[in-house]
């Protein structure tokens, strides 16, 4: 059984949405051995959209799972009692690794690394000049590192798979730290791969602005920089950002993006909900409702609604307002998150100017002052996770930033029904154990 994730992810992976390949000795699924041995420039371009579409799956297992722990959101769903029990630790429960939020992310991502796997290895056999080569395998890479991690944010200190090619022979669990630097490895690969590289192939206009192999390794550094985070390598995560398109003085929500859309393939993002509706329903947590700072126009992530809702003993009186409507994009990263980073980083090495600098260009963008607090590794540690807590909210980060800073535990959050827990990682699913 240990093989069945991957296995149903790497031939699904491969059966790219809404593509037509040549070769086909089966009419409901193409010839994947025929594709890799002799791909056609068309059949390669496909890939990369194929690529693309799937490192947008499984963004409402991803959401719940990390929203629910931190307790940043409920999601009342009727459909599946783990978002309002296990994952809350409801009466003691405790997380098998069984969970629909971990089982679907880490299919969703392992079928996103295969299918960048897929790519790097049909690009050998195609004729095309050593420069377009570079380009898919630095686009592959990059969207490898950024899969992994996702799955590493879920499972932590049990580590993770990094080496899936061959699905007969699964590599071994690597641990936390050696899953890091694997990661970042594939990120510096693929970042090497794009100096001097041409795309041949066009990325969906979610990457406007970043659809060329110089801008496009731009966003190549910016997960680096989340991934040395991660790692905690504070020096090497504020070189990272200033590598990136991090930008004090821009927008701050520029950046690559997931897209979603209506019909045919398309799939609709999973995280907007409609307006007031009682059924599934993405609910704040109560807490972000009264910790926010006055006037901080952060506020607008959250709508009150008409009457407070309950559900299994949880109550709320908010919901999600975080995107307008079904097909709005979702950031892969953007200048908002960059900047936080560089801030973070900038107290972890002492350069604690840099830091308010920082954190001053998120308040004010956000309707508050200058920061005025103590300019103390503490004070500045805590306006800090005060502004990744809201700017990031339900973006998957928050439980990794309350673990990271020792606070994933009941002492700092909030049980909200007597009995509950705060689960601190995910096990690996029992069907992956030797």
């Amino acid at each position: 059984m240990k093989k069945y994730i991957f296995l149903m992810g790497f031939i699904l992976a491969l059966v790219l949405p809404g593509c037509e390949l040549d070769e086909v000795t089966d009419p409901n699924q193409p010839s994947l051995g025929g594709v890799i041995d002799d791909p056609s420039p068309q059949e390669m371009a496909l890939l990369v959209g194929g690529l693309e579409a799937r490192s947008r799956d499984a963004m409402g297992a991803f959401i719940t799972a990390t929203g629910e722990i931190a307790r940043e959101l409920y999601d009342f769903n009727s459909s599946d009692p783990t978002t309002l029990e296990t994952l809350l630790g409801k009466d003691g429960a405790i997380l098998t690794g069984s969970e629909p939020q971990l089982t679907g992310l880490m299919f969703a991502r392992y079928q996103a690394v295969k299918s960048a796997e897929f790519i790097i290895e049909a690009v050998e056999n195609i004729e095309l000049d050593e420069s377009q080569k570079q380009g898919y395998r630095g686009v592959a890479n990059t969207f490898k590192g950024l899969a992994l991690l996702d799955i590493l944010n879920l499972l932590n200190n049990n580590g993770i798979r990094v080496d899936v090619k061959d699905p007969d022979n699964l590599g071994p669990y690597l641990s936390k730290a050696e899953a890091l630097t694997a990661i970042q490895g594939f990120l510096d690969q693929g970042f090497n791969q794009l100096q001097g590289a041409e795309f041949p192939f066009s990325l969906s206009v979610g990457f406007l602005g970043f659809d060329t192999p110089a801008n496009f390794a731009l966003f190549n550094r910016a997960v680096a920089a989340r991934v040395a985070i991660h790692a905690e390598d504070y020096p090497l995560a504020k070189s990272l950002a200033e590598a990136s398109f991090m930008d004090m003085a821009a927008d701050l929500r520029i950046g690559p993006k997931k897209m979603y859309g209506l019909g045919g393939v398309e799939i609709l993002n999973p995280i907007f909900k409609t307006p007031q509706q009682n059924g599934d329903q993405y609910i704040v947590h109560d807490r972000f409702i009264e910790d926010i700072q006055p006037g901080d126009t952060r506020i607008n992530k959250f709508r009150l609604r008409n009457d407070p809702t309950s559900r299994d003993g949880l109550n709320g009186t908010h919901e999600t307002a975080l995107y307008e409507t079904s097909t709005s994009p979702i950031d892969y990263i953007r200048n908002e998150e960059l900047i936080l980073i560089f801030a973070e980083a900038s107290i972890q090495t002492g350069e604690l100017g840099d830091a308010v600098m920082a954190l001053d260009v998120i308040r004010n963008a956000h309707g508050l002052a200058n920061y005025s607090g103590p300019q103390t590794e503490d004070g500045l540690i805590e306006e800090m996770l005060y502004n990744r807590r809201y700017s990031l909210w339900a973006e998957g980060h928050t439980m990794f930033d309350l673990r990271r800073y020792g606070r994933l535990n009941d002492q700092f959050l909030p049980i909200d029904r007597p009995g509950d827990l705060v689960h601190f990682e995910f096990p690996i699913p029992p069907f992956e154990v030797e």
